[in-house]
């Protein structure tokens, strides 16, 4: 690129190509003025903004160019954050909120100009909090920075930046001090109460939250300074005196029987009374409580299945009638009329994982649920009615997660963009799958041969002292050692091992409307192969459809859980798979390698079974946008230790899966009726 800068009727040029503002009325003859003062590289970076916030509005676009023209100079290097923050603003609020956040992000800029010589980062301090986190009582908490400080009991976010204190240390001590407070929100009880009938009676939530932020921070720290007095003593000193209008209040929390509820009772009387701004303090995070109750639901659903099939292995090893063959789904051990140990009286008996999660367990409830005493089975603890129950899952009517996209003209996230809802899976006949059983009896019969001979394979191991077999290779050169006078070597024998698979496989099933007709027959068909050939492995695998319209309702519709068995339930699942909706793929990716990577296995593997490129209702997903968003949660499951692979039948498929899935992770088969016959052999090759 030229370093010359553009002149002002270049610059008008190029901002009525981007934005079409002949076709609108408008003059982009200022902007452009103001633009060719600017070097030619910040030129290029406003124009580059300008054009992609037009390809979401034309309104959106003019207002990005039209203030990037006045503020870009004292922007300088902060130039995209600034955009980003706008297009943030507008995908959640408008366009009026755009304006507002771009202008906010511009005073918020020069004042930390003015004191960034005593700012410190996220990334100065991660190393220090983490080590410091590690070393308090409770589950361990993964450490991420973002805009605000707040927790959903399993993350810990903190500020990218802090400059609230006078000085470097005084900073490095608050980031230390917000930390502490967010782990004692897990560790103390802040989200085992429903806040949402008082939140529901105040006109401002966001005002509630804080409000209801401050009580429970006065309140923790008084349980901190139970178990750590010297860290109590260093947060009231950070913080300064309590107001005076509050000095009771925190007082009455102070009290070591005070409990999140006595936090909302404070919030009820303020209300009756009326409230007021909440007073500032640098150390009080924010409170997300559905988000954190989302967290902790799911964590009590997947630790109570943990120990209940730790229980279960406990109880088989004893050596009575029933033992487990299935590792990941264990048989019940009260139908095998075991004796189920107690694991408050035996919890050093148990695996490490099955001890922390009954630790965990302990930490969110106070007590063991009784679901949990029983051996095996899914454990479905969900809240209902702010009180978790024992219940079954089904249809939902809120969102069940919000997932980031990856937007890559951005360069950024957009956050919360994707409503995730896992849907009950529709049942078929189940006479279906009993007539795949019977038209592919021979196909089923030669796959579980050939997968049985895999799970028996021994690996042999040559040049051993000792082993079943002579090494004939071994026994010739030490022949001719010896008549070449040689000392020939003692490892003559084979030694075979057995190879012990452990395994977890997570098939993602495309229901998009174009699967419909042979493709969904033959996806259908396919799983049906597939289980027959697993169950003879005993490798632990799960089965969910994905589909969805636009990005505010993303459908995950489960067929067979990890813990499921393949019954009749799940075969007809099998049979009830049909098409749906469209093939936004990422925001699938990223859920169901989220479920993958709790597996307890040494290798993971996603499979995609699909029939075509991502794509959603509307343009924008379409074409590259979709791709690299998917790309980009192939490879976070990728970091995550996650293998992938796609099996395809879309002609085209060769065209984009090497980006997605690289050059050897994909198969594509050119017609629908020849899925079912390949899909266990690329199993077997994938596992093998």
């Amino acid at each position: 690129m030229s370093e010359r800068k553009l002149f002002a009727h270049e610059l008008e040029v190029r901002l009525d190509e981007l934005l079409l503002l002949s076709l609108r009325q408008r003059s982009a003859a200022e902007p452009a003025a103001q633009l060719e003062a600017l070097p030619r590289a910040l030129q290029e970076r406003v124009l580059h903004w300008a054009g992609v916030a037009a390809q979401t509005s034309d309104d959106l676009g003019w207002l990005i160019a039209s203030l990037a023209a006045e503020q870009a100079a004292a922007l300088g290097e902060q130039l995209d954050d600034w955009a980003r923050a706008g297009l943030d603003a507008y995908d959640c609020s408008g366009l009026a909120a755009t304006r507002k956040a771009l202008n906010e992000f511009t005073a918020a800029s020069r004042a930390r100009a003015l004191r960034s010589q005593d700012s410190v980062s996220f990334g100065a301090v991660e190393g220090r909090l983490s080590r410091f986190l590690q070393a308090l009582d409770g589950r361990p908490l993964r450490l991420v920075g973002g805009q605000r400080a707040w927790t959903d009991t399993e993350t810990l976010w903190l500020p990218e930046r802090l400059d609230a204190a006078s000085d470097a240390a005084g900073n490095r001590r608050l980031y230390k001090i917000i930390a502490t407070l967010l782990w004692a929100q897990t560790r103390f009880g802040t989200f085992t109460i429903d806040p949402e009938p008082e939140l529901g009676q105040w006109p401002d939530r966001e005002r509630a939250l804080a409000w209801f932020a401050l009580f429970e921070s006065m309140r923790l720290e008084a349980c901190i300074a139970a178990e750590l007095p010297g860290l109590a003593q260093e947060i009231a000193r950070q913080r300064g005196p309590w107001p005076a209008a509050l000095a009771a209040t925190a007082a009455d929390l102070a009290r070591p029987q005070a409990t999140a509820a006595d936090s909302l009772a404070c919030m009820a009387e303020l209300r009756r009374v009326g409230a007021g701004d909440t007073p500032n303090f640098a150390h009080v995070g924010a409170l997300d409580p559905l988000a954190a109750r989302r967290v902790r639901a799911a964590r009590i659903a997947r630790e109570t299945a943990v120990l209940r099939r730790a229980l279960n292995v406990l109880a088989a090893m004893d050596g009575k009638a029933g033992a487990a063959k299935n590792a990941d789904y264990p048989p019940l051990a009260a139908e095998a009329g075991m004796q189920v140990p107690d694991p408050y009286a035996d919890l050093l008996a148990l695996p490490p994982a099955a001890q922390e999660a009954a630790k965990s367990l302990l930490q969110d409830l106070g007590a063991i649920p009784p679901e949990a005493l029983h051996a095996a089975g899914p454990g479905a603890w969900q809240p209902v009615d702010g009180v978790e129950q024992y219940v079954a899952a089904g249809v939902t009517t809120q969102p069940d997660a919000f997932y980031d996209e990856w937007d890559y003209r951005r360069g950024a996230w957009r956050h919360h963009w994707c409503h995730l809802y896992e849907m009950q899976a529709p049942v078929g006949d189940h006479e279906w799958v009993a007539g795949v059983r019977s038209r592919h009896a021979h196909l089923i019969r030669s796959v579980r041969r050939r997968f049985e001979a895999l799970r028996g394979e021994d690996k042999p191991q040559k040049r051993q002292f000792e082993g079943e077999e002579i090494d004939f290779d071994a026994q010739v050169e030490a022949r001719a050692d010896r008549k070449s006078g040689s000392e020939p070597s003692p490892r003559l024998f084979v030694h075979r091992r057995r190879i012990e698979r452990s395994l977890a496989v997570m098939f993602m099933v495309d229901m998009s409307g174009s699967t419909k007709g042979w493709v969904n027959d033959a996806e259908r068909e396919s799983l049906v192969l597939l289980c027959e050939a697993i169950e003879a492995l005993g490798d632990s695998y799960a089965i969910y459809g994905f589909s969805g319209w636009t990005r505010t309702h993303c459908d995950i519709y489960p067929i067979k859980r990890f813990a499921d068995r393949y019954d009749a339930g799940t075969r007809s699942r099998i049979a009830g798979i049909e098409a749906r909706d469209y093939t936004r793929m990422g925001v699938a990716v990223r859920h169901l390698s989220g479920l993958l990577v709790r597996q307890n296995t040494r290798h993971k593997l996603l499979v995609t079974l699909s029939d075509g490129r991502p794509d959603d209702y509307g343009d924008e997903y379409r074409g590259r946008y979709g791709i690299e968003d998917t790309r980009r949660a192939l490879l976070e499951a990728r970091e995550k230790g996650i293998r992938s692979y796609c099996v395809t039948i879309d002609r085209h498929g060769a065209d984009y899966l090497p980006q997605l899935y690289g050059p050897a992770h994909y198969a594509v088969i050119d017609d629908a009726r020849k899925l079912p016959q390949k899909i266990a052999e690329i199993y077997r090759k994938l596992t093998g």
